[in-house]
């Protein structure tokens, strides 16, 4: 008898029978849509191209190339979003999962150990990293660019030590370049591009449901923590 079918009165052996019947069960649903040839493909493309995160670090180096004016800080984003793939990689090497076996996949896995996915991983780290660039360089970059008020009024003390114009707000933020506002309009794209690669991974039969939710989180909070040091070189 499935122990997902009788909930009632489990101990914490059930309890984890339970939940990794639920996991196949979600997989199962995701995988039957693979069935479909253009979902299939798709979900196939996106494996592919997310593979050790080369889609996002490729996104990364493009707005550095393009985003001159905060090039310092697309490459630091881009740091985190490798940074975040392989601590999850090791994560897998300690963890020990199997893949799933009762689907069968529709793309070659390049590991044999299914948590965390490495590619929600990925996904969630340059969906968070690079979108902070985005929202800055829409609205808020040249406030969040802006010295600290101690940092300024050491800069105007000086300034009219020396009778100098005092430095302000407006003279220090950097300027934003046509190619700032291009490259952070372009982030818009990647949280539904992340939340496709992260649904394709199971579509495509090689991850658990849990797999994907705990590399997107370790994803997203890696690139939390690592923001303030992303955006400490945004005007290099």
């Amino acid at each position: 008898m499935d122990p997902f079918d009788d909930p009632g009165g489990l101990d914490d052996t059930s309890v984890l029978a339970v939940r990794q019947g639920m996991d196949r069960r979600i997989l199962s649903a995701f995988r039957a849509y693979g069935a479909d040839p253009r979902v299939g493909a798709a979900a196939r493309a996106l494996s592919w191209t997310g593979e050790h995160g080369a889609l996002w670090l490729a996104a990364g180096l493009a707005g550095a190339a393009v985003d001159g004016a905060r090039r310092g800080a697309w490459l630091r984003g881009t740091a985190l979003t490798a940074g975040a793939h392989a601590v999850s990689m090791g994560v897998k090497r300690v963890v020990r999962r199997p893949r799933p076996a009762h689907v069968e996949p529709l793309v070659p896995t390049v590991g044999r150990y299914s948590f965390p996915s490495s590619h929600a991983t990925s996904a969630a780290a340059a969906a968070v990293a690079f979108g902070a660039l985005g929202a800055c360089g829409v609205g808020g970059w040249r406030a969040s660019a802006i010295a600290r008020p101690d940092d300024l009024a050491r800069a105007t003390d000086l300034a009219r030590a020396t009778a100098l114009t005092p430095v302000t707000h407006a003279a220090r933020a950097p300027r934003l370049t046509p190619a700032t506002h291009a490259a952070a309009r372009a982030t818009r794209l990647l949280p539904p591009l992340a939340v496709a690669m992260c649904l394709s991974r199971l579509v495509v039969g090689v991850h658990y449901p849990s797999d994907v939710a705990a590399g997107a989180a370790l994803g997203a909070l890696t690139a939390r923590f690592g923001a303030r040091w992303m955006r400490g070189g945004a005007h290099d």
